[in-house]
């Protein structure tokens, strides 16, 4: 259910108050239907989950499970750096009926590997089993998931079925591999400029940004893959690394906010507080990046 082309969808905001702009996700969801993404991720890390409410987040999340209307599998981001919240954000998708969650691993108060393993069982038990992606991202959280860690809450918490592997380190992943006991276990990349090392050792897809602004192309290249096509795949990739490195100029979501308010995907670029605008030199090097790609003249 979970592989190909998985976007990190953006929350759209519009106005001064920066509201959530509905009818401008509800087109998003559509556009990527058309364009070939496999999954929907809602109010993950793109989709600024840290500043929106917990009304907000899971307004979201059930409103993207209604306009998919099953077409294709919606991913939750549920994961907080508290248990009891992440606990509550996960029933909240479950009740949604969307069809997983990824869970981050808590930020900021900087967890033993026990107490990520403790974490994530406390979050299955009393989530009934919901299905559940970690989320690894040590530049954001401080704290690696250590594959052997992680082998030990799969091993506790058999609906832990996948992990969205954001270290930058192809030996973790394919240790990852190596030490989780479970043969349909799920490694997903989550830097799209090693997409394509990460399917090489085993990967079966991506939760990516860039799928934002070029959902077609992203989706090709993952599924060319897949399917057998590697030299397609392979010559996709190197094109889409133009756009890998200038959706990383700033931090993460705002320079694809930028590129999609540019390319005319969406009017309203805007972020919430305390990420800002990105600064003029790098929208120079954005549009730069996206002429150089052909997305603009």
């Amino acid at each position: 259910m979970f592989k190909g082309s998985m976007v990190a969808i953006i929350t759209p905001f519009k106005g001064p108050q920066k509201e959530v702009d509905y009818e401008t996700l509800e087109y998003l969801i559509e556009w990527h239907i058309q364009n070939g993404t496999n999954v929907i991720v809602a109010c993950g890390t793109t989709g600024e989950s840290p500043t929106l409410s917990f009304e907000e987040h899971t307004k979201v999340v059930d409103f993207v499970v209604k306009k998919v209307r099953g077409r294709i599998p919606v991913i939750a981001g549920t994961g907080t750096n508290s248990t009891q919240e992440s606990i509550y954000l996960t029933n909240e998708a479950k009740k949604s009926k969307a069809d997983a969650a990824l869970v981050i691993a808590p930020y900021y108060n900087k967890p033993t590997q026990n107490g990520l393993i403790e974490h994530f069982t406390a979050i299955s038990k009393e989530t009934g089993g919901f299905p559940i992606i970690a989320y690894n991202v040590p530049s954001r959280t401080v704290i690696n998931i250590e594959p052997k860690t992680l082998a030990e809450i799969v091993k506790r918490n058999p609906n832990v079925i996948g992990v969205k592997e954001a270290s930058g380190n192809i030996k973790q992943c394919m240790d990852i591999l190596e030490f989780v006991d479970k043969p349909d276990f799920l490694l997903i990349s989550g830097d799209d400029g090693i997409n394509l090392p990460i399917l090489k050792i085993g990967g079966v897809g991506s939760i990516s940004v860039t799928a934002n602004l070029v959902p077609k192309d992203v989706s090709d290249m993952i599924n060319s893959y897949l399917n057998g096509d590697v030299k397609r795949a392979e010559q996709l990739d190197r094109k889409l690394q133009i756009l890998n490195r200038a959706l990383f100029l700033e931090t993460n979501p705002i320079p694809i906010k930028k590129a999609m308010e540019i390319a005319g995907i969406i009017k309203d670029g805007s972020l919430r507080l305390p990420l800002t605008e990105l600064t003029p030199p790098n929208v120079e090097k954005l549009k730069e990046a996206m002429r150089a790609y052909g997305l603009i003249s």
